[in-house]
């Protein structure tokens, strides 16, 4: 009896001890799968699918961007003066100077409204860490004033009061400005809904105003209304999107009237933007857009590439099956 009683209970631990799980066919990898085996037939299909389908996408984008109607003129050297060509940041800094002058676009197509009117800066760096984070985004949205201890080396006036909005970001506000004209006629530019919705709604507040904005001793760019609130300032928050690349384009109005071939469209540029101090240009941009956006080839000469060499290497592996079958 002890005996039996001793194999009981030293065969219920080894069961109790026992790391064995119980079987089911999802622990033991039995159930049903499939694999898919990759013959020269389903290979030379998928390459030549892919190329039938990506080479026509690549040229009706292509044909798109072609549509696009695009004048680029750069101004920051045309609008200096023949004795400020060698002292360009003197020119730009000074006071005294005339800044103003006038240019003439000739359009090469019919540009049928809506005109979009950009600026476009080069070398300059908006993605630059101490820049970017030169800031405050809870004064922006909440109106705290105090909220500047992200915003130096412009966090405080001269009097030592809080800047709204404070920070290198907004303080360098694009302030060059244009008027249009042609045939003697003025050209209306609207400037509404030139930014973000989201941004407008979610990060500009309605109810936090402009104070002490460019009133230090020295000035970074355009000055503010400040009997308007952040979120109606759009030039600002068009602005305050900062760009990944050093060279890039944001948006400054809309010409909501048809452009005529061969038209002379008079430009009236106030330059007074100091892209001489670090060496950038400056350009206006008018274009049109497509389905696809502004003029953009690089989509379209992808997709023609991608697709070219899918056929040809299918016309690879037809060859090779062909001449050494497996």
């Amino acid at each position: 009896m002890k005996g039996a009683t001793s194999t009981d209970s030293s065969s219920s631990s080894s069961v109790a001890k026992s790391k064995k799980p119980v079987y089911s066919r999802f622990s033991q990898q039995e159930l049903p799968a499939n694999r898919l085996i990759l013959t020269p037939a389903s290979i030379i299909t998928a390459f030549i699918a892919v190329g039938l389908i990506f080479i026509p996408l690549g040229l009706v984008s292509l044909f798109a961007s072609d549509s696009v109607v695009e004048i680029i003129h750069r101004y920051d050297v045309d609008c200096l003066p023949s004795e400020y060509q060698n002292k360009m940041v003197e020119f730009i800094q000074s006071s005294s100077t005339k800044k103003t002058c006038t240019k003439s676009l000739t359009v090469p197509k019919q540009m049928k409204s809506p005109v979009f009117i950009y600026y476009q800066l080069e070398n300059f760096y908006q993605n630059h860490r101490r820049f970017v984070k030169s800031r405050s985004d809870k004064q922006l949205h909440y109106g705290d004033k105090n909220a500047i201890s992200t915003c130096a080396p412009v966090a405080q006036s001269t009097d030592k009061s809080p800047i709204v909005p404070c920070g290198l970001v907004a303080w360098s506000l694009f302030n060059d400005t244009y008027g249009f004209s042609v045939k003697g006629k003025s050209l209306q530019v609207n400037k509404k809904d030139i930014a973000w919705g989201s941004d407008k709604n979610y990060k500009f507040g309605h109810n936090v105003f402009p104070e002490n904005f460019q009133k230090t001793d020295q000035v970074g760019g355009a000055k503010l209304d400040s009997s308007k609130p952040l979120s109606e300032q759009e030039d600002l928050i068009v602005w305050m999107r900062t760009a990944t690349l050093p060279t890039f384009r944001k948006l400054y109005g809309r010409i909501e009237q048809d452009l005529q071939a061969n038209d002379m469209v008079t430009v009236v540029i106030e330059n007074n933007y100091n892209t001489y101090g670090f060496k950038g240009t400056k350009s206006l941009v008018l274009s049109t857009t497509s389905w696809i956006g502004g003029k953009n080839n690089f989509i379209g000469l992808a997709y023609i590439t991608v697709g070219a060499i899918c056929l040809l290497l299918a016309i690879f592996f037809i060859l090779l099956y062909v001449i050494k079958p497996r």
